[in-house]
């Protein structure tokens, strides 16, 4: 269509038809209509079937059209007036334009517009007619939370700009739509809050974004990719979620959201790693719930990744670290074991990641019943059959158990794809291998940036109001600024005298001392 970008109409609804029909002839969903604007004025209608509500078009497009409005019966319609009566006196729909570029109307026509050329007019009229079948606004299926919205995103991209409106009814939203892609155009809007956002922070998402040259964007997972800064790096740059509550969180806090139509996810930057263990309910939850919670994830995250490499270098190398009962428990239990505690440990994981996987390709309805089953089936076959000591099946359940327990899948996956080089070198050097795999991944850490952010910020560089929610989620009124990293315009979070007025004490207004004895009922 690149040809006709550049040619207009020249108001023969032949060449226009001729047109489309050489382009676009070849879909049996082409709708191709001739009709009478007006029961005077030649002039034809285009539309995909498959895209649009055909009984809007009958009934708010073509019908108005055909029917001269009654304030103009008895008047002779010009050809020159005509454009002006069909947009301001005739057609009573928003969402129209007039179009002149031949390529313009073609594209129009593929995004699920509707296209009205009439005889004599050098311009054509687009509609926004798209209408595409979409599920329903349900709870997110990847990030559950007890206590908290249950409502997700889908994949158009206007509903999804919907539950953010929804949520930030404020001037300051900003929204900017692009299109990616020579084949899909797909739609990409950049989120932010003017004067929270640093405008350099903007300017870099666009600049990455414009860059993007490819085919086809079928996901917010294509553009994580062309994006993040380190691209072979096995831990995320780029935050996904399928949370608005948790988009708008990010936003207020000074971070950009990007939206693709097409996708039911958001990514999310900068981010740290810190913020793929923290969970939007530890917000919604007192601050207690809510640090306890966090502390017993942070946990969970050091088991799924440093356990089963711990277990394989204390067993095959330092069996003195651990007491002589529990010592000789262990050994009973891999009396009938062939293999060395390394590949053990390898077979388990693999069946475990084989299992895990088979379990999300299954039908739901299975699904679940295999990963019940499958545990303990495998589990208890492989000690009976002596591929597998009990206290190996127990080091790999808590491994994995803590894996589950990160709230970010691709965080989680990039743990769990560690643990095996961790297991290698603890296999090879012992507990000296596994400080150095350790010792290697801190130091990758530490390398990381995503969009210029340290990646391990707030813990280095060391910053004293992130620390107030990185282990421990303090109280609101402690959180008075947003997170210095992000260099936000404006960093007041709460207003200058919030903190007094939490922690003021109230007067006891129904203290039984100051209302009085009170006459008991009888």
């Amino acid at each position: 269509m690149n040809q006709y970008k550049d040619i207009t109409l020249n108001g023969s609804i032949e060449d226009v038809v001729s047109f489309i029909n050489n382009l676009l002839g070849q879909n049996d969903d082409l709708i191709i209509r001739h009709f009478k604007v007006f029961s005077e004025f030649p002039a034809v209608i285009f539309y995909f079937s498959a895209l649009t509500d055909q009984v809007m078009i009958n009934q708010e497009i073509m019908k108005p059209l055909m029917y001269v409005p009654e304030h103009l019966q008895n008047e002779k319609i010009e050809i020159s007036v005509l454009k002006n009566i069909i947009s301001d006196q005739a057609l009573f729909y928003s969402q129209s334009k007039f179009e002149r570029y031949l390529g313009h109307i073609a594209e129009a026509i593929l995004e699920g517009k509707t296209v009205v050329a009439v005889e004599g007019m050098d311009v054509a009229l687009l509609i926004g007619s798209r209408t595409v079948d979409k599920r329903a606004v349900d709870q997110p299926q990847t990030e559950q939370v007890i206590q908290g919205p249950r409502e997700g995103f889908i994949e158009p991209l206007i509903s999804n700009l919907g539950l953010l409106r929804y949520r930030l009814p404020t001037a300051d939203f900003r929204v900017n739509i692009t299109k990616i892609g020579t084949k899909t155009k797909s739609m990409v809007a950049v989120c932010y809050l003017e004067g929270v956002v640093n405008p350099e922070l903007v300017k870099e998402v666009n600049k990455r974004l414009s860059a993007i040259d490819i085919d086809g964007i079928l996901d917010a997972g294509y553009l994580e990719q062309f994006i993040e800064d380190n691209h072979f790096s096995p831990f995320p740059q780029i935050m996904n979620t399928e949370r608005p509550d948790k988009t708008v969180a990010n936003m207020l806090e000074g971070r950009v959201a990007i939206l693709v139509d097409g996708s039911p996810f958001a990514l999310i930057a900068p981010v740290v790693f810190s913020s793929f263990y923290q969970s939007i309910e530890d917000y919604t939850t007192r601050y207690l719930q809510g640090s306890f919670v966090r502390m017993a994830r942070v946990v969970a995250l050091v088991f799924s990744l440093i356990f089963s490499a711990l277990y394989v270098a204390i067993i095959s190398f330092n069996p003195e670290l651990i007491p002589t009962k529990f010592a000789v428990a262990v050994a009973g239990g891999r009396a009938g074991v062939p293999f060395p505690a390394v590949v053990e440990i390898l077979i388990m994981e693999v069946s475990m990641e084989v299992l895990r996987e088979a379990t999300i390709r299954l039908p739901q309805q299975v699904g679940g019943a295999l990963s019940i089953v499958g545990v303990l089936v495998i589990g208890q076959a492989a000690v009976a059959a002596g591929f597998a000591s009990p206290i190996t099946v127990v080091a790999i359940a808590l491994t994995t158990i803590g894996s589950f327990a990160t709230p970010a899948y691709n965080a989680a996956f990039a743990l769990r794809m560690l643990r095996f080089p961790l297991i290698f070198l603890a296999g090879i050097f012992g507990l000296y291998g596994l400080v150095v795999g350790l010792i290697l991944i801190c130091n990758h850490l530490l390398s990381l940036r995503s969009f210029g952010v340290p990646y391990m910020t707030p813990a280095i560089p060391w910053n004293i109001q992130g620390l107030k929610d990185l282990v421990i989620r303090a109280p609101f009124w402690w959180m008075k600024k947003r997170p210095p990293a992000l260099f936000p315009l404006d960093t007041d979070r709460l207003g200058p005298d919030m903190k007094q007025i939490v922690l003021q004490k109230s007067d006891n207004a129904l203290d039984p001392s100051k209302m009085g004895n009170q006459e008991e009922d009888k």
